[in-house]
């Protein structure tokens, strides 16, 4: 089954020596407008260069959404945009997708209807694009909207890959979905205490990672290049202490709590702490 990605991939590779348009970016004041229009076939043809890396869809102004049917015809959608991003910026494709099929209802959600967000991304400081309100953790929440799909994965590459608190995520094997799992919980993506565990039972469910042994196969380095340091997690067991781990592994408590976004020296058994030790 060709995916319908696959078609603006290709029509990409045709087009992006001819030269495109630049994207456009706006600002906008107040709630946004939403458009019904689907996306179609020639819509989807039109590309820009991104970057060096591979082209992306011309915003063109319109809101460009892919109906999709069930999880499996969300996965055969994107799974390959998936794995453009695994190559680029390291994150593994079966977490993203994920990330994706939970955080977007299998791309049917009431947000992702209505601003193309797949991944929850809230709008924080500092972001231009435009926006909408939805009511999640608080009451008419601010949410980043985009005009196209491929545009929410490329920026949920962006914001993991650039935020200090997601930065030792990347220097895990970029196969290991589980520790990704865990790790994306404690660097504060979800509130859900079960969110490593959902990600892991879709990825399993629906064999996700075989779209990174792909990419890994494929040539990409398993881990990044060293940092004199190496970094693992600790389960938290029965009679551990935050002193005591520390001691243990040869890390400061600061050390410790900075990892893993901790307010005090509680911990509970069963919790996933990311250890950075030198090497």
């Amino acid at each position: 089954m060709i995916r319908r990605i696959g078609y603006v991939l290709m029509a990409a590779l045709l087009l992006t020596s001819c030269g495109a348009k630049k994207r456009r970016t706006t600002q906008r004041k107040g709630a946004p407008v939403i458009s019904n229009t689907e996306s179609t076939a020639s819509n989807r043809s039109k590309v820009t260069k991104d970057d060096g890396l591979y082209p992306m869809p011309e915003d063109t102004g319109r809101f460009e959404r892919f109906p999709i049917s069930d999880t499996q015809d969300y996965i055969e959608t994107f799974a390959e945009i998936a794995q453009y991003e695994m190559r680029a910026y390291g994150i593994p494709a079966s977490i993203t997708l994920a990330q994706g099929i939970l955080e977007s209802g299998s791309g049917r959600g009431e947000l992702t209807l209505k601003t193309n967000n797949h991944f929850g991304i809230k709008c924080h400081t500092g972001w231009q694009g435009e926006f909408d309100f939805h009511d999640d953790d608080a009451k008419g929440e601010c949410f980043r909207k985009y005009n196209h799909p491929m545009y929410s994965f490329r920026d949920h590459s962006i914001f993991l890959s650039t935020r200090s608190r997601y930065a030792f995520l990347f220097n895990y094997k970029r196969d290991d979905y589980k520790k990704w799992a865990h790790g994306l919980r404690q660097a504060g993506y979800a509130t859900d205490r079960k969110y490593p565990q959902k990600l892991i039972a879709l990825i399993e469910r629906y064999d996700l990672d075989k779209y990174d042994e792909e990419v890994v196969r494929g040539g990409l380095a398993t881990v990044r290049e060293p940092k004199n340091y190496e970094v693992f997690t600790h389960e938290v067991q029965k009679g551990d202490t935050l002193y005591g781990i520390s001691k243990r592994y040869e890390i400061s408590v600061d050390e410790l709590r900075r990892l893993n976004n901790l307010n005090d020296n509680i911990i509970s058994i069963g919790q996933i702490l990311n250890i950075r030790r030198a090497q």
